[in-house]
């Protein structure tokens, strides 16, 4: 699993024209997910996102977390992340895992993310075109991939 987040002062996600769910302070949590993702990647990322210390402490000093801070999250699907661009011009998404892989990882990733931070989070819609918008804070913008756990 791949991540790009955000640290927002405000995000939403836009479908078909509506919007579907909006955040103010917080993170904005982009999911990519992998054939050989399984619950474990689910587990180590979902905990590392929670307790990442990206936000700013009295001092200024980023130590507090999302649940420190009693932040929001906006989880989007982005099967972009797992894009390969070795060969020519047109990225390849072999790697990104099917719906019916995909979808019932990304569903127990929201209920970990719920179960930790002990509310419900925001999401976009698997497989939808979204628009996303935000507002960087910081800007704070960090990747992660749960096979490369640096």
């Amino acid at each position: 699993m791949r991540t790009l987040i955000q640290r927002v002062s405000q995000a939403s996600v836009t479908i078909e024209g509506e919007v579907k769910s909006e955040i103010g302070k917080g993170l904005l949590v982009f999911l990519g997910i992998e054939e050989r993702d399984g619950e474990e990647d689910v587990d180590w990322l979902a905990g590392k996102i929670s307790r990442l210390r990206i936000f700013p402490d009295e001092q200024g000093v980023m130590n507090c977390s999302v649940m420190e801070v009693n932040g929001d999250i906006l989880l989007i699907s982005q099967f972009t992340l797992h894009a390969g661009t070795k060969k020519g011009n047109r990225p390849s998404y072999i790697r990104a895992a099917r719906p019916e892989t995909a979808i019932p990882l990304y569903e127990k990733f929201i209920a970990k993310m719920e179960r930790f931070l002990n509310k419900k989070i925001s999401t976009g819609e698997f497989g939808a075109e979204m628009e996303v918008a935000l507002v960087n804070d910081g800007p704070v913008t960090i990747w992660m991939d749960s096979k490369n756990r640096e």
